[in-house]
């Protein structure tokens, strides 16, 4: 997959999450603002109170974000697999493996770090691979 092809994925998320009851439920104190990037693609993600309002892909020029989530394409493409191999499961292991990178204000991503985890897990789940 490239960077654009996550975006594109990514995209899909306010009809993934939002359609979920219990996910937005578990997201409910979260507001705000935050970035994932694949390759040298940004995409904005701005949730409100646990329901994702839009997905907007870059370059952006001068865009704030509480936290950012970063990684190659091909990484985020091997979190989507059925079977995640081990360390692609979800982002934080994927950090452990130097494949990913975590940048900003870790609070409200440790705060609600199952929502998060859970959200980008979202197309995996939707794609009936996890």
């Amino acid at each position: 997959m490239t960077g654009e092809e996550i975006a594109r994925t990514l995209g899909r998320l306010p009809e993934l999450v939002n359609g979920n009851a219990a996910l937005v439920r578990r997201g409910k104190t979260l507001s705000g603002e935050f970035l994932v990037q694949a390759d040298d693609v940004p995409i904005h993600i701005r949730v409100s109170e646990g329901r994702i309002e839009a997905v907007e892909t870059g370059p952006f020029r001068m865009r704030s974000w509480r936290f950012a989530i970063r990684a190659e394409a091909s990484a985020w493409a091997r979190h989507w697999d059925a079977m995640p191999a081990p360390g692609y499961h979800d982002f934080i292991a994927m950090t452990r493996l130097g494949v990913a990178r975590i940048e900003g204000d870790l609070q409200p991503l440790m705060a609600h770090l199952r929502y998060v985890k859970e959200v980008l897990a979202a197309p995996r789940a939707a794609a009936g691979r996890g």
